[in-house]
């Protein structure tokens, strides 16, 4: 009797950091240095977004990209503009597709963003304005909702036809 060689055992999943950095970041005070004598609060608008994309075999880069706009809210004056970029290179292997993709649009900006926190409330600073303190991000329920709407367009999609 031949004993057969047991199936291979399918590698444990791996997930390393392997770098975090600041890929972009600017600083725009259009109205200076007459808006520093403003006392108006001014009304902040954020806009956030994710990418992920493969570097290599098993190693993807993620960014997590916010815009800052600040604006006085009575003259729709922009106070300060910050656009910050904070990126990661991360090993990922051994995963199924679908863990794969929620590892890089939940685990790793879950990870950038205190970096990403502390960029923008930093450069707000030595611009002469406050801290801007970013409120914690739910990047989970960000990804169930962009999962939602692309399966109810996937929908609507198949119903035209």
């Amino acid at each position: 009797m031949t004993e057969t060689a047991a199936p291979q055992e399918q590698a444990a999943p791996l997930f390393n950091i392997e770098k975090l950095y600041v890929k972009d970041l600017s600083l725009e005070i259009p109205g200076a240095p007459a808006i520093f004598l403003q006392r108006e609060n001014p009304h902040i608008d954020l806009q956030l977004q994710t990418k992920a994309a493969a570097v290599e075999e098993g190693v993807f880069e993620v960014e997590v990209t916010v815009t800052v706009t600040a604006k006085l809210p009575e003259k729709d004056q922009v106070m300060f503009l910050i656009e910050a970029k904070q990126a990661g290179i991360f090993q990922v292997r051994n995963m199924p597709p679908q863990e794969l993709e929620t590892v890089l649009a939940v685990l790793c900006p879950n990870i950038l963003y205190p970096y990403l926190r502390e960029v923008v409330s930093d450069l707000a600073v030595r611009g002469g304005f406050a801290p801007v303190l970013l409120n914690p991000i739910n990047f989970d329920a960000i990804y169930q909702q962009q999962k939602e709407q692309a399966q109810a367009q996937a929908g609507a999609a198949e119903v035209k036809h």
